[in-house]
């Protein structure tokens, strides 16, 4: 688990600019004319993406060449890497679901599945084991529904208090058919109505609304004692839900739920991290045998070349038959065609390493033009010094980010069945009214005779109090909708449960795998090795055998394409090894760990390791 909240740490602004790949990950607060009284009404800005790969590679470049080290591959990745950069947006929309789960809205699904980094051009022996790789396509946590907002469960309360204001300015006039009552034909009345009113919801099920209310008529009518007269009155209105939506564990629930999912979001940027720098170094290590292997082709050629010019000479002099020389061209065409799979497989990976470790790909020249050289060899240590299964297990267990993912999501499930276990029950409320009102005016009627001032003073005095209470129930008498809600959502936690259980053995599964996958590299480089220092044994014999007149040309043409076949045998061979030593690392849930990651540098896109020094005899 992380020690800090990737979010928090954005919305802080602690990593936002520490390099420059990074400055357009981040949310702007808010900027009202007004100041705060504004501010809940603007939008707040979000920088376009940035396109620019960071200085790293300026560095790692001499003379049209890219030298790099399985930890600047890394350290690329981690700046570079558009799969990374868009989970780096992941913490920030999770905190914004927080924000808007606090309002008591409902929860988006916003997250972006972690993406499979790219793999090799040519994998032909090569062993990309996926043990580890992340499970599930899409999300990192629980939401109330997919595109479509909804949820299940009694109805949220919203938390962001609201004001409403109400004005209406009316000129009327109504023919009467009773003049005794009103003095004219034609009442024409004026009349003026504000009204302001304030509602706040608490998450115990607890509503209030408290309205102010006045209006002021003026009249054609001498019949009225007040006239003009105003009206007026607050009224307070307390309502609470006692059986369905009470609680706090009904109504926050897509608080906690957030709360969960924004763990979640963090898992899922640390996991495609993890998959991210999987990828990266696969590809790198790929490389590394694609130019093992060139070197054995390019020697294979030379060789075969070398061959032909001596059964051109033995030709002219008449100590070898003609066919010879056929035979050797070729076997130098064959040779030379092997050449080119190869130079065209290492192109192409380094065509995809450069589009894995840069924003724009290969679309600037300056990065398509330059080759990759890589510094690192490939070395097999000694033995693997493989801790017993069961104790890889408990660690991969431990470790493996999926299964605390799902531990926090079948959390989140529970959170939502209270609130769907919840509209089981009836509908109880209680509620309480208070009104006081007030009334003034121009006339001759004692206790009103005055200005918008009396008025007040009657309301606020409470010289004529209303009061009210009461209950109301709502009682479904089937209740059907909401009992198959609950079964339906129950079924889906077990089956949650079981596909939670399920993860845990394919947890097993991936490291008894990932164990059986070391063991058989390393079986299998062992026999690469023997069998290419018998080639070269065979080879070196017959050349030395021919080379007194005692071989056949035939033989050592045999020989050198056994070799060389032997020697890329043993490169895939090696590659095969560090794909299972990266897999393992995988499975067990320790890549981070094992390649020295700081989730701070890969969050902010910003890796303080210096760059490997290219050979000092390479000048720019």
């Amino acid at each position: 688990m992380f020690a800090f909240s990737l979010a928090a740490l954005l919305s802080a602004g602690l990593v936002a600019g520490a390099a420059n790949a990074q400055s357009s990950v981040r949310i702007d607060p808010a900027k009202g004319g007004l100041g705060w009284l504004t501010r809940p009404y603007q939008q707040r800005y979000v920088p376009p993406i940035n396109l620019v790969n960071s200085s790293r590679f300026e560095s790692l470049i001499r003379a049209g060449n890219l030298y790099l080290t399985a930890q600047d591959v890394i350290a690329l990745a981690l700046e570079n890497n558009i799969d990374i950069e868009v989970q780096r947006y992941g913490p920030l929309l999770s905190r914004e679901l927080l924000r808007r789960a606090e309002s008591g809205s409902l929860l988006r699904n916003v997250g972006q599945p972690v993406a499979a980094g790219p793999t090799s051009v040519n994998l032909t022996g090569v062993s990309v084991n996926t043990n580890g790789a992340p499970l599930g396509s899409g999300g990192a946590g629980v939401s109330a529904g997919g595109g479509i907002i909804t949820q299940l469960g009694p109805n949220l309360l919203s938390f962001d208090p609201t004001i409403f204001a109400f004005a209406n300015f009316q000129h009327a006039t109504s023919p009467q058919s009773l003049t005794a009552l009103t003095g004219t034909n034609a009442l024409i009345s004026d009349t003026r109505t504000f009204q302001i009113q304030y509602t706040q919801n608490w998450s115990t099920g607890l509503t209030a609304t408290l309205t102010y209310a006045s209006t002021h008529n003026h009249l054609n009518s001498n019949s009225y004692n007040l006239n003009p007269f105003q009206n007026g009155d607050i009224d307070l209105v307390v309502t609470q839900n006692l059986l369905n939506g009470f609680g706090r564990a009904v109504n926050g629930r897509n608080i906690r739920v957030q709360k969960n999912n924004m763990k979640a979001t963090d898992l899922q940027f640390k996991q495609q991290v993890i998959t991210t720098v999987t990828a990266a170094l696969n590809l790198y290590w790929d490389l590394v045998s694609f130019n093992q292997d060139l070197k054995a082709r390019q020697e294979e050629v030379a060789t075969a070349d070398q061959l032909l010019k001596n059964n051109q000479d033995q030709v002219r002099i008449g100590t070898l038959a003609e066919i010879e020389v056929t035979r050797a061209q070729s076997q130098l065409y064959a040779a030379r065609q092997d050449l080119v799979i190869s130079q065209t497989n290492l192109l192409q990976q380094e065509t995809v390493l450069k589009n894995a470790l840069s924003r724009t790909g290969i679309a600037t020249s300056d990065l398509a033009d330059v080759h990759i050289i890589p510094l690192d060899v490939i070395t097999i240590p000694a033995n693997d010094d493989l801790l017993p299964v069961n104790d890889l297990v408990a660690d991969a267990l431990k470790n493996r980010l999926e299964v605390e993912q799902a531990r926090i999501n079948l959390d989140s499930n529970q959170l939502n069945l209270v609130g769907i276990k919840n509209s089981l029950k009836p509908t109880l409320q209680v509620f309480a009214e208070l009104t006081n009102n007030g009334l003034s005016g121009v006339g001759n009627l004692p206790g009103f005779s005055g200005g918008y001032g009396l008025m007040l003073e009657q309301i606020f005095t409470r010289d004529f109090p209303n009061y009210s209470a009461g209950l109301s129930l709502n009682i479904p008498l089937r209740n059907r909708a909401a009992q198959a809600d609950y079964a339906t959502s129950v079924i889906e936690l077990r089956q949650n449960e079981l596909n939670f259980q399920k993860q845990l053995n394919q947890v097993r599964v991936d490291v008894q795998n990932a164990v059986i996958g070391m063991q058989q590299a390393r079986a299998r480089y062992d026999a690469a090795v023997q069998a290419r220092n018998l080639s070269q044994q065979t080879f070196d014999a017959d050349r030395k055998k021919y080379d007194l007149g005692a071989g056949t040309p035939y033989q050592v043409t045999q020989d050198q394409r056994d070799l060389a076949s032997a020697q890329s045998s043993e490169a895939e061979a090696m590659a095969n090894y560090t794909h299972a030593r990266i897999a393992l690392d995988q499975a067990l849930g320790r890549t981070l760990e094992v390649n020295h990651i700081s989730m701070g540098e890969a969050l902010s896109g910003h890796v303080s390791a210096v760059s490997s020094v290219p050979p000092q005899d390479v000048k720019q």
